[in-house]
């Protein structure tokens, strides 16, 4: 006698609604807390990247109590005295002449030269911050003469100290209307006529922000934090006039103006490069 099948009458069995709740909150709780993770990495970074300004301030301060001269521009002759790297041009100024300015091979200047670059060989010749900036073995990227080798400088590192925050950004140093500032900004080489080369990924607003915000007043164009431009050493910073977005700040180039901080309109762009006074 041929057999009947009768069809599966068993019902399927699926998620309950208590089991596809409890699915949505451990994905929302793993989706939290990547977010909250990044959230964490960023704070940390702009925390290192503002101790290591602290960092410099206190080997300048140690240096100049140890030696009575800034970095870069101790006379030449003390610096030979003390066993620390001599530059040898006279002249123009701003070759170690003394006169407590950082200056780059020229009164005033801000290019990579003289004062500039010897400034971090010093602090390091010093023991005074990590690495060893300005040489690289038997071969001198700070020239005596007060320029960089005639090849120029493709390894950047070499020279200046990297941020903690972005790998391609880096401190650089100079002196305006008689004062002395550290500038964090995209710098991809140095030529040997002492000329930067700037990349295109500065600071968001968001960074400076909280870079300006733990150091300072958290406005872009007062006290010992500043936002600058990233086309050029201490340029003005692009903003946003009203009718502009994806800039560094808000308002017409006053006291005034805020940092660009709302996503929508470039928060998050690479816009801006940081100054910081000596203190």
């Amino acid at each position: 006698m041929e057999s009947i099948e009768y069809p599966n009458t068993k019902p399927q069995q699926g998620f309950t609604l208590i089991e596809l709740s409890i699915v949505l909150v451990i994905i929302g709780l793993i989706v939290g807390g990547i977010l909250v993770g990044q959230d964490l990495i960023k704070g940390a970074e702009i925390r290192a990247t503002v101790a290591q300004v602290e960092k410099y301030n206190s080997a300048v301060n140690t240096f100049r109590t140890k030696f009575n001269a800034m970095p870069g521009d101790i006379p030449q002759a003390a610096a030979l005295n003390f066993g620390l790297f001599q530059l040898t041009n006279a002249a123009p100024l701003g070759q170690g002449d003394g006169n407590g300015l950082i200056e780059g091979g020229a009164s005033g200047s801000t290019l990579a030269e003289g004062e500039t670059l010897a400034f971090w060989r010093h602090l390091s010749d010093a023991n005074l911050v990590d690495g060893q900036l300005g040489s690289t073995g038997n071969s001198l990227i700070v020239a005596a003469t007060g320029v960089v080798q005639a090849a120029g400088v493709t390894t950047v590192a070499q020279s200046l100290p990297p941020s903690k925050t972005t790998p391609t950004e880096y401190f650089l140093v100079f002196s305006a209307a008689g004062l002395n500032y550290y500038e964090l900004m995209p710098i991809s080489g140095i030529a040997a006529a002492g000329t930067y080369s700037y990349g295109t990924t500065g600071l968001t607003p968001i960074q400076s922000y909280n870079m300006d915000i733990k150091l300072d007043d958290g406005m872009p164009g007062t006290g010992i934090v500043v936002a600058r431009g990233v086309a050029a050493v201490n340029a003005a910073p692009s903003v946003n006039n009203g009718s502009l977005n994806n800039t560094c700040t808000n308002g017409t180039g006053v006291a005034s103006d805020t940092y660009n901080r709302v996503a929508t309109t470039g928060g998050n762009d690479p816009s801006c490069a940081v100054r910081f006074r000596f203190n």
